[in-house]
């Protein structure tokens, strides 16, 4: 049986159209809107959010990167999903790596 070349065994769902063009999406005040999932979403450039879901009956913490597929934005494989314990402790977390990042 021929090996495949690494080309054809390769998928990346992260990537989409070459012609990517952010969907605009009306904002709050605040940077937080909720999408047509009627999930709170923030925004943080380049396609990445920070959303809030709740996933048999728990909620979670979503960090992603999003991709345009068909005139809509569609999750990809880049991402972190967080606990609400995670995610306390990585808030816990924030001065520490700051105080790391001015060393830097």
């Amino acid at each position: 049986m021929p090996k495949k070349s690494r080309k054809e065994e390769s998928s990346d769902s992260d990537s989409g159209p070459d012609d990517k063009e952010p969907i605009k999406k009306k904002a709050k005040s605040d940077d937080s809107y909720r999408t047509e999932d009627s999930e709170p979403t923030w925004d943080l450039g380049k396609n990445r959010f920070v959303k809030l879901s709740d996933f048999k009956g728990k909620t979670y913490i979503n960090i992603r990167e999003f991709y345009n597929a068909d005139g809509s934005l569609k999750p990809g494989k880049k991402g972190i999903m967080l606990t609400t314990e995670q995610w306390q402790r990585f808030k816990a977390s924030v001065d520490e790596i700051d105080e790391e990042l001015k060393k830097k």
